[in-house]
């Protein structure tokens, strides 16, 4: 059922039935899809690759805040090398592409000019089916790069070509895009954790 369904009276009405909403969202997670997620992450940061990232709107935002936890975060009191690059914060770049070339292509040029086998790309995209996130995640399947795809609604195209496609069954964008923004938080806080010595862990602030 799609939310909002009805005009709702009051905000504190709204605000119930958003926090159910976003509840039943957490609760569609494919638990395994995150493992898959959390594995590949870390095996990349084990071995010093890069990870990209792309999304539009508020999902740029979160393609963005990514580089901050899953960089400075995950590094802090591990050994890992998390080299995190978003594909959304390039404003010069992402004009002149989308201004010369099209739109539709700011994120597979970048990708095509720096990407290399032992990378891997995450896109966050509600719909999944925005074409310059359906353009980057096709052109890194085609060069062996993984893919990890955040989606809501119905999945979209990015969804199947991701080799991880993290899906959240809503139907709002406020509500896929907190849900996305959470996955991001936990991926980089549990990678962390599980590379901590275990004394540190009440004393890190997370």
């Amino acid at each position: 059922m799609p939310f909002p369904e009805i005009k709702y009276k009051d905000i504190s009405t709204f605000k119930n039935s958003y926090f159910e909403n976003l509840c039943h969202a957490y609760k569609s997670i494919d638990d395994n899809k995150l493992t898959q997620a959390a594995a590949l992450l870390t095996e990349i940061y084990t071995k010093g690759g890069f990870v990209y990232s792309c999304g539009n709107g508020g999902s740029a935002a979160i393609a963005n805040h990514l580089v901050c936890d899953h960089s400075k975060l995950v590094r802090t009191d591990t050994h890992l090398s998390s080299r995190i690059v978003s594909l959304s914060s390039t404003v010069e770049i992402i004009t002149a592409i989308g201004n010369d070339i099209s739109y539709d292509d700011i994120f597979v040029y970048q990708l095509s000019c720096l990407a290399k086998q032992g990378d891997a790309l995450i896109t966050v995209s509600s719909s999944g089916n925005s074409e310059n996130i359906v353009k980057a995640a096709q052109w890194a399947k085609d060069n062996k790069i993984p893919v990890i795809a955040l989606t809501g609604f119905e999945g979209g195209r990015s969804s199947q070509i991701a080799d991880i496609n993290i899906h959240v069954s809503s139907n709002n964008y406020g509500i896929v895009e907190d849900t996305h923004q959470s996955i991001m938080h936990i991926l980089a806080q549990y990678i962390r954790m599980a590379h901590m010595q275990e004394e540190l862990i009440k004393s890190r602030k997370f």
